[in-house]
């Protein structure tokens, strides 16, 4: 009875499914979250008559042979890195990323994260932080007494300093972007972390070709679609109870069976 293990199987994947569709109607409303998809393979097969072997001593092939599935797998959960929809809060700094890139963060152990959360804040010595507290890199800090801190496209960063006209330049901000995003390890707390697989991160000024472009007084939305989510879950939900209705089917052959007279 095969099918009672490669039910199970199903059973179990579907269940990692509606892990990954509930994570994401949980972070609906998290700024900058990346909706994620889990992907499944087949197990291996077991041959009960080889395709391509000898039928006769004449050398005849089987055309097609018979082959059994023993069930899926979880291959992967990765994330679905589209823009997510821009929200204007008219916070000074607040920043969102529109296109390819990550903000660079100066982690606790001294170790770079990338987020595309751009609720950022004041640290007590002017210093732009995350709303952790973590520095965010180059480490630009607000002199006291400016009046008004305005952050251009290209992620330059200027203040006016009272009592004077023009503003000032203080630094510029740059993002990251990565050869294969779908690599970065999430960490939490809206972090992402290098890997060997999402490859080294390259900097530039926003803007730039390839480079996003930063937009002052906008926060990024989730990019999780709620009607989508919803589809995905009764469709994980009605595959889950046909894998147990062929448990329950085995059980009951086996019932037969082992009721033989």
């Amino acid at each position: 009875m095969r099918s009672l293990d490669i039910a199970g199987t199903g059973m179990q994947a579907q269940n990692t499914n509606v892990e990954v569709i509930s994570n994401n109607i949980a972070n609906l409303s998290t700024t900058g979250y990346k909706r994620q998809r889990a992907e499944f393979q087949d197990l291996m097969y077991q041959n009960l008559r080889r395709v391509g072997s000898n039928s006769s001593d004449t050398g005849s092939l089987v055309p097609s042979g018979a082959q059994i599935g023993l069930g899926v797998k979880t291959a992967a959960i990765y994330s679905i890195n589209e823009q997510g929809a821009l929200s204007q809060t008219s916070n000074t700094l607040d920043m969102a990323i529109q296109g390819n890139g990550y903000f660079q963060i100066t982690l606790p152990d001294g170790t770079t994260g990338y987020t595309r959360d751009g609720t950022f804040g004041l640290a007590a010595d002017g210093t732009i932080v995350t709303a952790d507290g973590y520095i965010v890199q180059p480490g630009l800090q607000i002199p006291t007494a400016a009046t008004s801190i305005t952050v251009n496209t290209s992620g330059q960063v200027q203040v006016t300093i009272q009592g004077q006209t023009a503003p000032t330049t203080i630094g510029q901000l740059q993002v990251a972007i990565f050869p294969n995003e779908a690599g970065l390890a999430a960490q939490g707390g809206n972090m992402l972390l290098q890997t060997a697989s999402s490859g080294a991160p390259v900097a530039g000024n926003p803007g730039v070709t390839g480079f996003g472009t930063v937009m002052q007084g906008f926060i990024e939305s989730s990019n999780v679609n709620i009607v989508t989510e919803i589809t995905n879950l009764i469709t994980a939900q009605r595959s889950y109870e046909m894998n147990s209705k062929v448990i329950t089917a085995a059980d009951e052959m086996m019932s037969t069976l082992t009721n033989l007279r």
